[in-house]
């Protein structure tokens, strides 16, 4: 059995296990400490944004920690939204909306950490949305594809394809648009086809309530689930209908 701890975080004593990660143990206790790089679809997936920093205070001493990948070792007091930490949580959304500019999303966080100001000061690094957490990447990953990747170096560096250009890879399923946290992939649909990526998808229907299934390049199944649900329910009823 793992060894617990008492820890309290903003003044509440919560239990840990040995090895747990400090913003799990927020969670589950219903404490809230601001990310924009986790998702419940990728746990795994941590670290990259940064903005989780918390103060930590043990055997004496005060640290600032990544609360997303600091493990617990013992009992600790935390503090989500002490001084320190705000004041550094402010430089780092300063940070991330001038790399976003266009981001809605982090100019409502700069707005709301008090950061406007020193965001607007900075030379934009980009002229997207994209915060460059990553989520993307893994999503494309976790389909067995690697379509897209992180490219480039320093100010350059960006998610895209291989040389910016249509990849085979590819096959429009949307998972890198849907979990990215600041809208930054964009793509567009009509009843027939949908474009990302530089590259456009037919998309496939339910031959039956002509629901869109995906593309095409996902998958050859001819029915949505209701309907394959439906066909397989008459199916029986006429198997058993003189039983």
């Amino acid at each position: 059995m793992a060894k617990t701890y008492d820890i309290v975080i903003d003044g509440k004593t919560c239990s840990a296990e040995h090895g747990e990660y400090l913003w799990d143990v927020a969670k589950r206790n219903g404490i809230e400490i601001p990310a924009l790089c986790r998702s419940e679809a990728f746990p795994e997936h941590r670290a990259s944004c940064r903005v989780c920093i918390v103060e930590v205070v043990a055997r004496g001493r005060s640290k600032v920690v990544t609360s997303c990948v600091y493990p617990i070792e013992g009992e600790c007091e935390v503090h989500t939204n002490s001084p320190r930490i705000l004041q550094n949580r402010k430089v780092l959304i300063a940070l991330l909306a001038a790399r976003a500019p266009e981001s809605d999303l982090m100019a409502a966080m700069a707005s709301h950490m008090g950061a406007s100001e020193g965001y607007e000061r900075l030379e934009p690094l980009d002229a997207g949305k994209c915060i460059l957490c990553g989520l993307c990447v893994q999503a494309c990953e976790s389909m067995g594809t690697g379509a897209i990747s992180t490219v480039n170096r320093g100010v350059d560096k960006e998610i895209n394809t291989p040389y910016g250009a249509a990849s085979d890879d590819c096959i429009g399923c949307l998972s890198c648009a849907n979990v990215c946290p600041t809208d930054s992939i964009p793509f567009m649909e009509d009843s027939m086809t949908r474009t990302i990526w530089n590259q456009t998808f037919e998309l496939s229907r339910c031959k039956e309530c002509g629901r869109v299934l995906g593309t095409q390049q996902m998958s050859d199944v001819e029915l949505c689930d209701a309907c394959r649900r439906k066909a397989i329910a008459n199916e029986l009823a006429e198997t058993y209908r003189f039983v």
